[in-house]
C-alpha cells in the first residue's frame, strides 16, 4: 500500500511552520486544488488530502501526535558558504560597514537527481508597437520553444494588449502543427496593459500548479503600462506566496525597467534587456534553459537584524544579476544544478559599546523549495556574526568579495547617476557618469565607456537623458557581474 503524502509537503510548508503559516498555506492549496475549479485526474483525492492535512496540523494535539510518527527531518540538500569582508568589527565612535557574500549550492548527490519538469506560461505583449521584426522573431522563438519541450513539461502561451487571449492553454506537448499554426496567426493590435496578460498567465499556471515542478511565468513586453502598476505588483506578491516565479524581458527602450525589475523581484525572478529584435531568440531560449536547469527555486531569506545593524544593500551576483529589495523576507532567487546562487549583503553598523565583544548581524532562516526532493520545502537557520576588537584587521578581504565589490561599484555608480537625473541634479549625474566611464576604460570596456560618455554629454548639454542610453548603461554594468564575463 503506497505511503500517505506528508501533510507538510502537501501544504508546501516546513515542519516548524507557525499556525498562521499553516492556515495561509491551506487556503492557497485548497483554492488551487478545489474540484469545482479544476477537474483533472486525481484532483478530488488531492483536495481531500489537503483538507486532512489542515485538520491535523491546525490542532495542537493532533499535530504533536502526527509529528511523533514522522522520521527525523532530513537536512536541506543544499550547502551554504559564508565569506565576510572583515574578520572582526572595531570599537569605533563612527558607523562602519561590513560585506557578507553568501553562496547557496546543491549538494553533489542532490544535484544528480532527476530534473524537475516545467509548468511555464509565456506571456507576450502583442500591442501595435510589436508589429514587424519584433513579432516575427517572437513567433519563431515560440515555435522553437514548442519543439524543444520535454515530454513531461507543461507549456502555455498568452498574448496580451488591452485584453488577454490564451493562444495555447497550458498542457503537455501540444500537437505541433496545430499549435505552430495558432502561433503564426497572431497579429499585433491594441495598447499595452500588463495586468491583463499577467492575470491570464497566472491563471494558467495555477491550473496545473505542482510543487514537484518549476512553476513560472515568463513575460515579454516593449512598452509601458499605465495605471495598473500597483495591481501588477500585488498580483506578483500573490504569485510568490503560491510558489510561482515571474521573469520579465523588455525589448528596445520604451519599457519601464524599474517597474519590471520590481515585478520580477517580488518572486525572486529577474528582468532582462533585449536591445534589438535579433536578440529575442537567444535571450528567451537562455531563460528557458535556466528554468530547466533549476535545482531549487524560490530561495528566500527571512531577516531579523540586531538593533545596531542595518541591511543597506543586497545584490544577487549569480545565476541572474540583480539588486534585491530590502524586505523582512528577501526573495533571493534560484539555485541551478550547475551554478550556485550568490548574494552580496552590505551591513552598516552603528557605533559600538566599548564593552561589547561580539555582534550578531543577522539571525534569520533560509527557506528553500527543492521540487524533486522529499520533502520539497526546507527551513534552515542562518546566523551572521563577528567578533569586536580594538585592533584593525591586517588581512585584506577574501578575493571573491574584492572581485564582487569591484564590479558592483560600477553598477552602483550608474545607480547614483540615475538618481541624480531623477532629482534634477544634472551636473552631479554627468560627473557620476564621467567617473564611471573612466573606470570602464581602465577595465578595457571601451564600447560601454563610449555609451556612458555620450549619455553624460547629453545630460550636461540638454539636461535630459535618453531611455535607450540609461538602459544600455544599467544592463551593461550588470552584465559585467555575470560569471562568464568575470572569467574572461
Amino acid at each position: 500500500m503506497p505511503a500517505l503524502p506528508d501533510h507538510y509537503s502537501l501544504l508546501g510548508i516546513p515542519r516548524n511552520a507557525t499556525q498562521a503559516e499553516i492556515k495561509k498555506a491551506y487556503f492557497e492549496a485548497a483554492q488551487r486544488s478545489h474540484p469545482d475549479k479544476h477537474s483533472g485526474p486525481g484532483q478530488t483525492e488531492r483536495f481531500l488530502q489537503i483538507q486532512q492535512a489542515y485538520e491535523v496540523l491546525s490542532d495542537k494535539n493532533k499535530r504533536a501526535r502526527y509529528d511523533a510518527t514522522l522520521p527525523p527531518e532530513p537536512e536541506a540538500p543544499i550547502k551554504i558558504d559564508i565569506l565576510y569582508s572583515r574578520h572582526s568589527l572595531l570599537h569605533l565612535d563612527d558607523s562602519q560597514v561590513i560585506y557578507v557574500l553568501l553562496e547557496f549550492a546543491s549538494d553533489k548527490v542532490a544535484s544528480q537527481s532527476k530534473t524537475a519538469p516545467l509548468n511555464v506560461c509565456l506571456v507576450i505583449d502583442r500591442s501595435t508597437s510589436m508589429q514587424g521584426k519584433k513579432m516575427d522573431m517572437l513567433k519563431a522563438t515560440a515555435v522553437r520553444l514548442l519543439r524543444e519541450l520535454g515530454p513531461k513539461d507543461l507549456f502555455g502561451l498568452v498574448m496580451f494588449s488591452d485584453r488577454a487571449e490564451v493562444v495555447l492553454p497550458i498542457q503537455y506537448r501540444h500537437e505541433n502543427l496545430k499549435s505552430e499554426s495558432r502561433v503564426q496567426m497572431i497579429q499585433p493590435s491594441g495598447s499595452t496593459e500588463i495586468l491583463q496578460g499577467l492575470r491570464a498567465g497566472l491563471a494558467e499556471v495555477r491550473q496545473t500548479f505542482d510543487p514537484s515542478r518549476i512553476n513560472h511565468i515568463v513575460m515579454l513586453t516593449d512598452g509601458h503600462t499605465y495605471g495598473d502598476e500597483q495591481a501588477c505588483l500585488d498580483l506578483a506578491r500573490e504569485a510568490a506566496e503560491q510558489g510561482i516565479g515571474i521573469s520579465t524581458l523588455g525589448i528596445g527602450s520604451g519599457w519601464n525597467d524599474s517597474f519590471l525589475d520590481a515585478l520580477a523581484n517580488k518572486t525572486g525572478g529577474n528582468s532582462l534587456y533585449i536591445s534589438k529584435p535579433e536578440d529575442i531568440q537567444s535571450l528567451l531560449s537562455q531563460k528557458f534553459q535556466h528554468l530547466s536547469r533549476t535545482f531549487a527555486e524560490d530561495v528566500s531569506l527571512d531577516v531579523s537584524l540586531n538593533k545596531d545593524v542595518s541591511l543597506t544593500y543586497a545584490f544577487r551576483l549569480q545565476p541572474d544579476v540583480s539588486p534585491l529589495p530590502l524586505e523582512n523576507s528577501i526573495r533571493l532567487g534560484a539555485i541551478l544544478r550547475d551554478t550556485p546562487l550568490k548574494v552580496l549583503l552590505e551591513f552598516t553598523i552603528k557605533p559600538l559599546s566599548k564593552k561589547a565583544e561580539h555582534l550578531k548581524l543577522l539571525d534569520g532562516r533560509v527557506k528553500t523549495n527543492v521540487p524533486q526532493a522529499t520533502p520539497p520545502i526546507y527551513s534552515t537557520p542562518l546566523t551572521l556574526s563577528r567578533a569586536i576588537t580594538a585592533k584593525s584587521d591586517s588581512e585584506p578581504p577574501p578575493q571573491p568579495i574584492i572581485q564582487a565589490m569591484s564590479r558592483l561599484s560600477l553598477y552602483r555608480m550608474q545607480e547614483k547617476a540615475r538618481k541624480a537625473v531623477n532629482e534634477g541634479q544634472y551636473d552631479k549625474a554627468s560627473r557620476h557618469l564621467s567617473y564611471l566611464a573612466t573606470h570602464l576604460l581602465a577595465q578595457g570596456e571601451q564600447s560601454l565607456a563610449k555609451t556612458v560618455l555620450l549619455e553624460a554629454d547629453q545630460i550636461q548639454r540638454s539636461h535630459t537623458s535618453s531611455e535607450a542610453g540609461l538602459k544600455a548603461i544599467k544592463y551593461g554594468t550588470r552584465a559585467l557581474l555575470l560569471p562568464s564575463h568575470i572569467e574572461e
